[in-house]
């Protein structure tokens, strides 16, 4: 079938991928599937290409991007398996689709609907509540041509109240029972909704915030050293997502 999500100006890593296809910076939005993919890779073989994008040069604003993800943003997830080729923008809708096409066994869901509800909340939550905060203490903590305290104030206490609701969650202040993850009964068990969250909150020193503001979340900071020595998710993040020099 013809389509028109591809045109000349698009990259040929991206045109001649026949299967799974990452375009991406190691950014935190890009590192969240990157990481996905490496920890299916893990227990299922997954495989992939990937394009990598500098969204410095304003790359992700061009046509042949466009075409894929409106928004220009990445990442951005092609699968090519479908006729024509499916993009999916996004990455709580990149990492939910993943989920369904290949996990098979549910290693990083839920078959049990209220744990999956459990694991969708926490998703959202981060995804609505946590990395536009984040993000924008992040844009007016370092990125402003002007330094703006209003605003730099009210999105760095925006992103540590969001930090403190995690800890509460892990901390288990309300149920008597720390955890180890955001979803799932008992300890919980490592999935989608930790996956979305980690790589903004494990840069919580890039955005600016000291050690002695972090002391209010003991288990967050746990629970980010505890996802850090997943094999995946050191590969996820590491040189093998570097932009080519």
């Amino acid at each position: 079938m013809a389509h028109n999500l591809y045109i000349d100006e698009t990259p040929e890593s991206v045109t001649n991928s026949k299967g799974l296809h990452l375009i991406t910076q190691s950014t935190p939005n890009g590192q969240k599937v990157q990481i996905m993919l490496e920890e299916l890779a893990d227990v299922y073989g997954t495989t992939w290409d990937t394009t990598f994008v500098n969204i410095g040069t304003n790359e992700q604003k061009k046509e042949w991007f466009l075409r894929l993800n409106p928004n220009g943003r990445i990442p951005v997830l092609i699968d090519n398996h479908q006729s024509p080729p499916f993009p999916v923008m996004e990455t709580s809708a990149e990492l939910l689709y993943l989920l369904k096409l290949a996990d098979k066994n549910d290693v990083f869901g839920f078959k049990d609907e209220f744990e999956r509800s459990e694991a969708l909340q926490w998703l959202f939550f981060w995804h609505g509540s946590g990395a536009p905060y984040q993000g924008q203490t992040n844009h007016f903590n370092k990125f402003a041509k002007e330094k703006i305290p209003y605003a730099i104030d009210r999105f760095k206490n925006e992103t540590l109240r969001v930090y403190g609701v995690l800890e509460i969650r892990l901390s288990g202040k309300y149920t008597g029972e720390p955890r180890e993850y955001l979803a799932g009964t008992g300890k919980g068990k490592y999935s989608i909704a930790d996956i979305g969250t980690w790589p903004w909150v494990k840069g919580w020193s890039f955005t600016g915030f000291t050690e002695e503001e972090m002391k209010p979340f003991p288990h967050l900071l746990k629970w980010i050293d505890r996802i850090a020595e997943r094999p995946a998710v050191k590969r996820g993040t590491g040189e093998k997502y570097s932009l080519p020099k």
